[in-house]
């Protein structure tokens, strides 16, 4: 086991090269807060917007307002007007990308650094003077009607995956699809868009992250030009809302033409910034990282009882779920994919995992750690998920300790704290209802 000590010494020292002290951090006067990481290895930068809004932060009647900003952010301001956002930065070298998810909006930027004026104009103009105009918003509702439409039609799992969010949880709003229900798309207002954009969409609800070929004082003074005279917005009122324990097993059925029944199986855990998450992180990995992990070698090598199966364990800013999922392999039952997934879960509640194992999963969960990070793109949104999630951007460099001093006990107590009947929801998709 010489190798494995040998190359978790490695890994760390080379994330130990850029440090915490090597990120600035500047504060706006409306709020906003720009972090910053100097890399001058290659001519280009990359920054990232993190808006704190996501679909948990909307209510029953405007579902999915969160994700159509995502679309109408490059629809069109008032210097740039619509489609002028990707035209310009791609004339400029540049590239860029979104999405939403249920806690946040992020918005990236890939460009080379003697564009990053333009970037700040590019980004500067939307968020101080975005079209409203009516037939780009109905113009765009229709595209989001269309995707949801098509995203439920072509994927089952994800079908299961939204009715399980559904039923899992009783008050708090990550029941609700990120992409919202068709009746809310269809009725938002032209007055719900511009209250929601002023209040989520203000500088002080942004964290702003750059890295690469660039200098502070440089990205001081375009801040001040460019977003400083944005202003700032009210404060978003806190989501509130505690999921009450869950005091018994729920259950969900789907009737759908599939080939194969699918299977889902969700505990509520805690939020990404508990001291387990990296016990759960690990936890994730052991079962589903590669054909190695447990439910791979057991349900599909083995017993060939699926044709897919995993787990997912997502960031949260509010305690979230551990799915389990799978696609029945032919002639098996839902009830067989079923008991096998619990069976490993058993498994690990009742005589844990092995030292090698788990430091199996701790060498690949480092490996890709800094894998991310040797990329300025990377560094950037890791910087800015460590900040968010975590509260502290500084925590990332912990992180790599973190995860070293996770033992099999500690993987075992989760296991048996979460996973158990009294705290799970159960779904099913398949043709027929099987009692």
């Amino acid at each position: 086991m010489k190798y494995l000590f040998i190359f978790i010494i490695f890994t760390v020292t080379t994330i130990a090269q850029v440090t915490a002290d090597d990120v600035q951090t500047i504060t706006l006067k409306n709020g906003m807060k720009i972090m910053v990481l100097e890399d001058h290895s290659i001519p280009n930068a990359n920054m990232y917007l993190f808006y704190k809004v996501g679909s948990r932060n909307e209510y029953p009647g405007i579902t999915g307002i969160s994700h159509f900003f995502e679309h109408m952010m490059f629809n069109g301001a008032k210097k740039y007007g619509p489609k002028e956002f990707d035209r310009v930065m791609e004339a400029n070298g540049g590239a860029n990308n979104a999405y939403t998810s249920q806690n946040i909006t992020a918005y990236t930027n890939w460009f080379p650094s003697s564009a990053t004026e333009v970037i700040f104009e590019l980004e500067a103009d939307r968020i101080a003077n975005l079209n409203f105009d009516p037939k780009m918003i109905e113009s765009e509702r229709g595209v989001i009607l269309s995707e949801r439409s098509t995203y439920l039609e072509n994927d089952p799992m994800e079908q299961l995956w939204d009715q399980v969010q559904d039923v899992a949880f009783f008050a708090h709003p990550y029941k609700w699809p990120i992409i919202g229900y068709e009746s809310d798309i269809k009725n938002w207002t032209k007055e719900d868009l511009e209250n929601y954009f002023r209040t989520y969409y203000a500088p002080n609800n942004c964290v702003v992250v750059i890295a690469g070929d660039v200098k502070l004082s440089e990205i001081k003074n375009l801040a001040e030009q460019y977003f400083e005279p944005i202003p700032e917005g009210p404060k978003p009122r806190d989501v509130h809302t505690v999921e009450p324990e869950q005091l018994g097993e729920k259950r969900v059925f789907v009737k759908r033409e599939v080939p194969n029944p699918y299977v889902m199986i969700s505990y509520h855990v805690p939020e990404t910034g508990s001291d387990e998450h990296y016990a759960l992180d690990l936890l994730k990995s052991i079962l589903s990282q590669g054909r190695s992990s447990r439910l791979y070698s057991s349900i599909i090598d083995h017993k060939q009882l699926a044709i897919e199966v995993g787990a997912a364990y997502w960031n949260a800013f509010d305690p979230t779920l551990f799915h389990f999922y799978g696609i029945c392999s032919d002639n098996v039952t839902a009830t067989q994919l079923e008991n096998a997934i619990l069976t490993e879960i058993d498994s690990i509640i009742n005589a844990s995992v092995s030292e090698n194992e788990l430091q199996k999963v701790k060498n690949q969960k480092l490996m890709r750690f800094y894998k991310t990070t040797e990329t300025i793109n990377g560094m950037a949104n890791t910087i800015g998920t460590y900040e968010l999630f975590f509260g502290d951007y500084k925590k990332l460099f912990l992180a790599p300790d973190l995860y070293n001093k996770v033992t099999t006990e500690d993987i075992q107590n989760v296991a048996a704290k979460y996973f158990t009947r009294q705290n799970r929801t159960v779904g099913i998709l398949q043709t027929e209802e099987v009692n």
